[in-house]
């Protein structure tokens, strides 16, 4: 049997500004925004090539702060692509880093071990891993 995870959610203080910068910043694809009623709004946004989204609502008492969710992680198959695509979009991004040992330094790994860091609005905080080339 295959487990899939599929959505995670993401707490936010406006959902506005949440969709605005993961989709219009971080590129994110708005899969719906569904208001079902003056009080609750969910809105699903996909990574491209992704088969997890994340969800960014109000009213669906998800019991989190905005801001508390830590260490999601993405991968890519270019971190200096990703890296200039977020800084062009106007996203606050690290610097391309690895680790020695459990200290972070700047510059490029190895495999999988090539890194860039950033924080939504709300300070949940993203980890994008670039992936050794395949093939």
């Amino acid at each position: 049997m295959d487990w899939k995870l599929e959505v995670v959610i993401v707490p936010v203080a406006d959902v506005d500004r949440a969709k605005h910068f993961y989709h219009e910043q971080v590129g994110f694809v708005v899969d719906h925004d569904t208001r079902i009623s003056d009080g609750v709004r969910v809105v699903q946004l996909t990574p491209p090539g992704s088969g997890c989204s994340i969800v960014i609502s109000r009213g669906m008492g998800v019991d989190m702060q905005p801001g508390s969710l830590k260490g999601l992680q993405l991968v890519v198959a270019d971190v200096d692509a990703a890296h200039a695509q977020l800084v062009e979009q106007g996203v606050a991004v690290s610097p391309v880093s690895h680790f020695e040992g459990s200290d972070l330094k700047e510059g490029r790994g190895g495999d999988w071990n090539s890194f860039i860091f950033f924080d939504d609005p709300d300070g949940n905080s993203w980890t994008v891993q670039e992936r050794p080339k395949q093939g």
